[in-house]
């Protein structure tokens, strides 16, 4: 049926491609469970009385300025992620947490990250 076996095989593999990139990670889910599903679980459910939730929280989806200060700086607990994580990994981070879940905040982008960096 087909004679170039090369050609068939680029062809066969191209196919693939879109499934492959469809089941690709979102940005930040990757960091996210790195850095952060440890204490407040994969499904941003925290555990009470310890971690707080992020699935759901006003904090989490409102303004971003709060959430940055505190992943910047930390928290109670919570380290700071300053000199763990550049601008763009934890715009990647943030906005995959206010994104998940059935969160519904906005992305957040390097350049906030940034100009939060500068606030301490």
């Amino acid at each position: 049926m087909f004679r170039n076996t090369a050609f068939t095989a680029l062809v066969l593999a191209g196919a693939f491609l879109p499934a492959a990139s469809a089941l690709a990670a979102p940005p930040g889910q990757t960091l996210y469970a790195d850095n952060c599903a440890a204490c407040h679980q994969v499904s941003g459910k925290g555990v009470k009385g310890a971690y707080p939730t992020l699935a759901g929280a006003p904090l989490v989806q409102g303004d971003a300025k709060p959430l940055l200060s505190i992943v910047l700086n930390g928290k109670n607990e919570m380290p700071g992620f300053r000199d763990d994580l550049s601008d763009a990994d934890l715009a990647d981070l943030l906005t995959y947490v206010r994104t998940a879940w059935g969160n519904k905040g906005k992305a957040v982008t390097p350049a906030e990250v940034a100009a939060a960096r500068r606030r301490k």
